[in-house]
């Protein structure tokens, strides 16, 4: 059995297997955009459209953003243990800066192999550098008022859905950026603010603060259960003010004709930005399984070789589905080209009719994350390695 603590690599093993799945599971998503046939069709999350399957193809994946935004700030905490939160803010800033920087560049060139950048969608990669930076100045209040800050913003955030800013100017992007997806025309470039930073910064501090429950002479039982309570408790919330549609979401559940749809319903909750009831249903589960995964069994290690480099899977996800979509488009009769994008993939008019059924979307997505594997395994091993390059923690 592996334990909580490696101590060779002085990392929370729990933390970097969950970290793991939700980066598979991200992969799916990512997946389907760029392989399943509906996908050019039709929203997922379209109860008038799309099927129960479909729908939880894509429901799954909103675990992914939450989950790793929540344990960025949990490991940032650690850092700070040992470095001290003079060191650990010159890290965040940094981190969070070089983060913006790859969104701007080597992701956005990833998600459409457009050399002329057309668009710029600051989504999660931006999302969470940004929350970076600014968590480095959060950190030196007291730890009470920063858990504060955290709750305040998740439980309240909700409160400014009906704040609108209007126009293009200044005012109206940094309102956006708070808050409010929107798309802006700058210096010939689509800007669009597809993932509103408030909440998420939200997540960040509280991730962060669930950081000081992995000190070390913090008693693991009594861990274990706050994580349980805390987990159980959010579920236990969601349930409560869903059934109420009084607070939490900007979109109401309702009936529909079928009971697996109003069910459907009930769980289609906003991310864009995330909800309260988003994150309390998507971090609920998640702490639950920090709670029971403290001594994951061996077949957890390949896993956690991919939650230990979550960035550089990333980047390499990326671009090794994008790159085998224009292989796949090339053999279905449409032009290697046409998975040049100005736009999101499902936007793009020559590529209606491309695609593949789901269940060769799911095989697809199963020979990615082998392939991926080998070389994220490489990169872990070298990393342990290498702890003397400094620059191996940016990536």
């Amino acid at each position: 059995m592996t334990t909580l603590q490696d101590p060779a690599q002085k990392r929370i093993v729990s933390i970097d297997l969950l970290r793991g799945i939700i980066m598979i599971i991200m992969a799916l998503d990512h997946t389907r955009i760029y392989f399943h046939a509906d996908a050019n069709n039709y929203d997922a999350l379209d109860l008038e459209q799309t099927n129960v399957i479909v729908f939880l193809t894509r429901w799954i994946t909103h675990f992914c953003a939450p989950v790793f935004v929540f344990l960025s700030g949990t490991s940032a905490y650690l850092v700070g243990l040992r470095k001290g939160k003079k060191e650990l803010s010159k890290f965040l800033i940094t981190r969070g800066l070089w983060l913006m920087l790859l969104e701007l560049t080597v992701v956005n060139f990833g998600w459409f192999f457009n050399i002329e950048f057309p668009v710029f969608y600051l989504i999660v990669i931006w999302a969470l550098g940004l929350s970076m930076v600014v968590l480095a100045a959060i950190i030196h209040l007291p730890f009470k008022v920063v858990l504060a800050v955290g709750l305040i913003i998740v439980l309240g955030h909700n409160l400014l859905d009906n704040i609108h800013v209007e126009g293009t100017g200044v005012n109206a992007f940094l309102w956006a950026e708070l808050h409010e997806q929107k798309r802006f025309d700058i210096a010939g470039h689509s800007v669009r603010t597809g993932y509103p930073v408030l909440a998420w910064i939200g997540i960040m501090v509280l991730g962060y603060c669930l950081g000081a429950l992995y000190k070390t002479d913090f008693p693991g039982t009594k861990r274990r259960k706050i994580l349980l309570t805390l987990g159980i408790s959010s579920i236990v919330l969601f349930l409560l003010l869903r059934t109420i549609n009084g607070y939490g979401d900007p979109h109401p559940w309702s009936t529909q004709s079928q009971m697996s749809h109003s069910i459907l319903s009930f769980i289609n909750v906003t991310k864009y930005p995330p909800s309260l009831l988003y994150s309390l249903i998507m971090l609920g589960p998640a702490l639950i399984f920090l709670a029971m995964a403290e001594k994951p069994a061996g077949l957890a290690k390949p896993i956690i070789h991919i939650g230990r480099v979550p960035m550089f899977f990333y980047l390499m996800h990326l671009y090794l589905i994008h790159t085998t979509a224009m292989i796949a488009a090339e053999l279905s009769g449409f032009k290697w080209s046409d998975m040049i994008l100005s736009q999101w993939s499902w936007l793009e008019p020559q590529l209606k009719g491309y695609g593949f059924s789901l269940g060769f979307t799911y095989l697809a997505w199963a020979v990615f994350i082998l392939l991926l594997y080998f070389p994220c395994k490489w990169y872990d091993k070298y990393k342990t390695s290498h702890k003397e390059k400094w620059w191996l923690s940016y990536l």
